[in-house]
């Protein structure tokens, strides 16, 4: 990495590998603690084998990066010649990643941006490109922050779940807390707001949740250039169904992922999990 300004990130980002290599973004992993094992993000547990965890009931939790990994990584970033770092990270609602990644800062042989960026996911991923981007061109480290932190405010999130009870488990229902009494009467579309998950619309049934996650991304991209990712878990027909009519629909449409989530945010969410994450240029 012999960039002025490098860019890292955490495994949550669910980033494609090829657009991490060819940009150099670094991704510290989380951890996902299955029974008695702890098993690193992206490399030691895939969201399949997580999947067939929780619909075994297995417990499943999930734990933050170590400072000490981050001041690893930020060493490295130095030693390749990097003389800043933006290290961009899931909302701070969801983990204590981002305190361990400040706490890292405080020492690193460079400067170190932390931000907290309020999104998970391909909407943390989007940020994590715009500041590359910004990077590239030859922008400095808060020019970097800035183009991270505007991309993360036009960003939005909107996802389906199949049950609010991984929710729940976790404690990162938020305001949705509400509907548990009615959970069985109703499919919940959720959203990322101020970085914590809110109830957006009630639907009745799977299908009209999902046809109306599709109306709501479309609405929400117009007709400008945009950028959206499709996310699931154990549900790669609905995914691919979702994609598809979201082609035909946007014709700003510049970018457009579709990709599992991995076993960090699938132990929160459960199996059957579709999330749209729409994020203009």
């Amino acid at each position: 990495m012999s960039r002025h300004v490098a860019i890292v990130t955490d495994s949550t980002a669910y980033l494609p590998p090829e657009a991490m290599e060819r940009h150099g973004i670094t991704a510290v992993p989380l951890t996902v603690v299955l029974g008695d094992q702890a098993l690193e993000e992206g490399t030691e547990i895939s969201a399949r084998s997580l999947a067939l965890a929780l619909q075994k009931r297995r417990p499943v939790t999930t734990s933050r990066p170590s400072p000490e990994v981050f001041a690893a990584t930020y060493r490295a970033a130095a030693d390749a010649g990097a003389s800043g770092i933006v290290s961009l990270h899931l909302s701070a609602e969801f983990s204590g990643t981002y305190d361990a990644a400040l706490l890292a800062a405080k020492d690193a042989p460079v400067p170190v941006r932390v931000v907290d960026t309020g999104m998970v996911a391909m909407a943390l991923g989007f940020c994590a490109l715009a500041a590359v981007a910004a990077a590239e061109a030859g922008g400095s480290l808060d020019e970097a922050v800035a183009a991270a932190e505007k991309r993360a405010a036009g960003t939005s999130t909107y996802f389906y779940v199949d049950t609010l009870d991984y929710l729940r488990r976790g404690g990162r229902i938020g305001a949705a807390q509400a509907l548990l009494g009615s959970a069985l009467a109703v499919k919940p579309l959720l959203q990322l707001d101020g970085g914590r998950i809110e109830l957006l619309e009630k639907v009745r049934t799977a299908s009209k949740a999902i046809a109306r996650l599709e109306e709501i991304v479309a609405e929400r991209a117009g007709s400008g250039r945009v950028d959206i990712a499709v996310h699931h878990l154990a549900a790669p027909e609905r995914a691919e169904r979702l994609a598809e009519r979201l082609r035909e629909r946007i014709p700003g449409l510049v970018d457009l992922h579709v990709s599992e989530v991995g076993a960090v945010i699938g132990a929160h969410t459960g199996p059957g999990l579709l999330g749209a994450v729409v994020s203009p240029r």
